[in-house]
């Protein structure tokens, strides 16, 4: 279908790709990965024409469509049904024909739109719209009456109702809820043609991909299977090529130690300049190149009674008289973390700001702890941020009494190093203003997170990242994501809001994904006392304390090594120091007997690290 034949790309003076290369059969779902910034975008815009390589050639299968989806929304008086229906140029172009006097012959044109289904086509449209979000009425709406993120959706749907033979799809969950999100997971699971999706879910691609594309160090590596089946040989080749580059770097010490000892020998120089040829020969393999983790770190909240917060009977919303949701009861306590679910327009942003403290009940009674403060994110607060200041500008007009360190130590707990914290915020990407922000929301450590669609520009090491920071997190959190994985790694209770209220959900995730993907009557209500949710709440946060204390075990395992690594390198320098030797021979071997010690303690400090570091990848987070 599509071939990538050692392309190159420049842009601003930075090589992106370099010698890439990767080839793409007919009927493959290809999710293609890597860092923010790599330049996956930028791959699909050459694979669809929009941009031409500096060097290298791609190939598409002849009478190949390509479709993609738009990065401008669609407005203007047309509905989404209509503008959904005009992507089918073909189908557009036989229905302004058949409206044409001295048109096609009307038996021919009559067989053509039958082949292609055409009268089907409305109803097909209508469902893809339906699946991401528009029910009859709103399908039947002005496009210039429904905001961007909406718009994308047209733009979206649009795409997949083209059915084009090679689709390409740029991080497509980005403006959906969970509910579109999963629905668009199915539709793409039985989608006929080829695909490439560029996504940071990593749920989202290992339940649609058969092969991953990683786009790393400028080149491209084509891998079979989803995403989980990639990390595992991802893994094996790092591993692999770790070994190939000691065993080589191990060769090539001892030829020339040979040659450095005996070169001068006259009856050694003939074996000197084979090995000396030998070492020429030797190829360079390079050591594995695994990219840099990435880390979040919460600060520790201070320790508040339950609960954090009750609501009785309130109802909440932005006039009066004109309630969002009413007759919420509902208790939030310090060890809760909490997904809602539920439609985008049902009211979960409502509920997250009132139990941000952002908004005040209409009616009811709200109870807070006396001394809760929260940490809200909200999906527009990156763009917020001014764009003149730098990460270590804002922090400071937070923390006016920190220090310089203070506040630089801060920001690297949010993987800002030295080179970051005084870069703008309008040079920053996306993913590092979401670090930022988080870094900022939590500056006091709030007790209480409230976290609204927050990976939306993390990449899938961020994201991670993120699930760990939350799992370590001692405080409450209350989550809106349409990330799949992220929800099932974190949330241990479910809030449903719809029909102008919210409640507690008695089934687990994969309940709701049954009952978004194949509606029909609920199920009658599980038992569920008192003391089963509070056994269940009880489990979840002993599996929470668990993971902490192996991650806390972890951390103290990486300052101790690290500690003896610093002092090794001392003493390793002091023995090299010609001037050492020139003390009395008890100092030299106190140095001597020290650095076998260290020795030593190293080793036995680096198989407590990788004890640890098991243990932690053992524990699934």
């Amino acid at each position: 279908m599509l071939t990538l034949d050692r392309i190159t790309y420049r842009i601003a003076g930075r090589t992106l790709l370099e010698g890439a290369s990767a080839q793409i059969n007919a009927g493959w779902k290809v999710g293609l990965i890597g860092r923010n910034g790599a330049g996956k975008s930028t791959l699909l815009d050459l694979m669809r024409g929009a941009l031409q390589p500096d060097g290298g050639e791609i190939v598409l299968q002849k009478g190949a469509r390509i479709g993609f989806l738009a990065q401008e929304a669609p407005g203007g008086e047309q509905t989404p049904l209509a503008a959904v229906l005009a992507a089918d140029e073909e189908r557009r172009r036989l229905l302004e024909a058949a409206g044409e006097p001295a048109g096609i012959d009307a038996a021919e044109l009559h067989e053509q739109l039958i082949a292609i289904d055409a009268h089907a086509a409305p109803a097909r449209a209508a469902g893809i719209l339906a699946g991401l979000g528009f029910d009859e009425a709103a399908q039947r709406r002005p496009l210039a009456s429904f905001s961007g993120g909406w718009r994308m959706r047209v733009a979206l749907a649009a795409a997949l109702f083209a059915e084009p033979d090679l689709l390409l799809l740029d991080e497509p969950t980005n403006h959906l809820d969970l509910e579109a999100a999963l629905w668009l997971g199915d539709f793409l699971r039985r989608y006929r043609r080829t695909l490439v999706l560029v996504s940071h879910d990593r749920q989202f691609l290992d339940e649609i991909a058969t092969h991953i594309l990683h786009l790393t160090e400028r080149r491209l590596t084509l891998y079979v299977g989803g995403f989980e089946a990639f990390l595992r040989a991802r893994h094996l080749a790092l591993t692999r090529q770790q070994a190939l580059a000691a065993k080589e770097s191990s060769e090539r010490k001892r030829l020339q130690a040979f040659i450095d000892r005996f070169r001068a020998k006259a009856s050694k120089a003939r074996q000197a300049q084979s090995r000396i040829k030998a070492l020429a020969r030797l190829a360079p393999i390079a050591p594995a190149s695994a990219d840099p983790p990435v880390t979040f770190d919460f600060p520790e909240p201070i320790a508040l009674a339950p609960p954090l917060l009750t609501l009785d009977r309130v109802a909440v919303g932005y006039e009066p008289g004109k309630p969002v949701l009413r007759r919420l009861d509902l208790r939030l306590d310090p060890d809760d973390r909490i997904a809602l679910l539920g439609a985008n327009g049902n009211g979960k942003t409502t509920l997250a700001r009132l139990i941000a403290g952002q908004l005040q009940p209409l009616s009811g009674e709200m109870r807070r702890a006396p001394k809760l403060r929260c940490g809200y994110f909200a999906q527009h607060q990156i763009e917020e941020l001014e764009p003149w200041a730098s990460a270590y500008d804002h922090l400071a007009a937070l923390m006016p009494r920190a220090t310089p360190q203070e506040l630089r130590a801060r920001l690297a707990r949010f993987g800002f190093g030295e080179d970051q914290v005084f870069v703008r915020a309008s040079e920053l990407s996306g993913g590092e203003k979401t670090r930022l922000t988080l870094a900022l929301i939590t500056h006091d450590a709030p007790p209480l997170l409230v976290l609204d669609e927050p990976t939306n520009h993390l990449d899938i090491e961020s994201r991670a990242a993120l699930i760990a920071a939350i799992n370590d997190f001692a405080g409450a959190v209350v989550l809106i994501s349409h990330d799949w994985h992220l929800l099932s790694l974190t949330a241990d209770r479910l809030w449903l809001v719809a029909d102008g209220t919210a409640r507690i959900y008695d089934g687990d995730l994969e309940d709701y994904r049954r009952s978004v993907l194949a509606p029909e009557p609920p199920p009658p209500r599980r038992e569920s006392s008192a003391a089963a949710r509070q056994a269940a709440r009880r489990s979840a946060l002993e599996r929470r304390q668990a993971t902490e204390k192996l991650r806390r075990a972890l951390r103290t395992a990486e300052e101790r090594m690290s500690a003896l690594a610093e002092r090794k390198a001392t003493l390793e320098a002091q023995l090299a120091d010609p001037a050492t030797y020139q003390a009395d021979g008890a100092a030299l071997e106190k140095l001597l007997r020290s650095q076998a010690t260290l020795a030593a303690s190293l080793a036995e400090a680096e198989t407590q690290w990788l004890a640890a570091a098991q243990a932690v990848d053992d524990s699934g987070i």
